[in-house]
């Protein structure tokens, strides 16, 4: 016997008891319905819209960039030069510090919200974000630094954000200023009132 024909016979034997299944229950059972969402699919959907809440308010739409080395300087109304000046400078200390350095900028943007909200919360005032930039003179505008101009500047909680100095990081990082909370302002009111007897 050849050697295809000895397969075939081979093959029909291994299949003898083999039988087709019932077009009826061709099909695999998923169950009953579920007619509500599981508690973990519950938790899930809350979890996820609570991580959103807190920087979904931060535009990702078109920005222009900034040439990489362009300072970035922001102040709101009411706000004199010379905070602006002194912040530049390292006049205040940095109370805290965000680093973005090569993260993603869906990350950078979701690290944002909660930092200055908490750096608000706890009555912090001047904050520093180390974001980085080009190294070259031809380097390309960095979108990120870009993009956190934009987005500071939607906060109400910031009041003014200028470049740092060279020896604080340069344009690879930028100074922070924070309004005072309601409680901050109490307590400052407070002081003034023993102060003055």
């Amino acid at each position: 016997m050849n050697q295809p024909n000895r397969n075939d016979v081979d093959f029909r034997a291994l299949m003898d008891d083999v039988r087709p299944i019932d077009s009826v229950r061709n099909r695999a059972d998923p169950g009953r319905p579920r007619l509500a969402p599981s508690e973990s699919q519950l938790a899930r959907r809350e979890s996820a819209a609570a991580e959103t809440d807190g920087y979904d308010f931060l535009s990702d739409d078109f920005v222009d960039l900034v040439p990489p080395f362009d300072p970035l300087a922001y102040r709101r109304d009411g706000i004199q030069q010379g905070v602006l000046d002194r912040l530049r400078h390292g006049g205040y200390d940095a109370q805290s510090r965000l680093h973005l350095l090569r993260r993603p900028l869906e990350e950078c943007r979701r690290l944002l919200a909660p930092f200055i909200h908490e750096a608000y919360a706890h009555d912090l005032r001047s904050v520093m974000i180390v974001h980085g930039r080009g190294r070259e003179i031809d380097s390309a505008p960095n979108v990120l630094r870009s993009y956190l101009a934009k987005w500071l500047a939607q906060f109400d909680e910031v009041q003014a954000y200028v470049s740092a100095e060279q020896g604080d990081g340069g344009l690879g990082a930028t100074w922070v200023m924070l309004r005072k909370s309601e409680r901050a302002k109490a307590a400052n009111r407070e002081r003034q009132q023993k102060r003055r007897g």
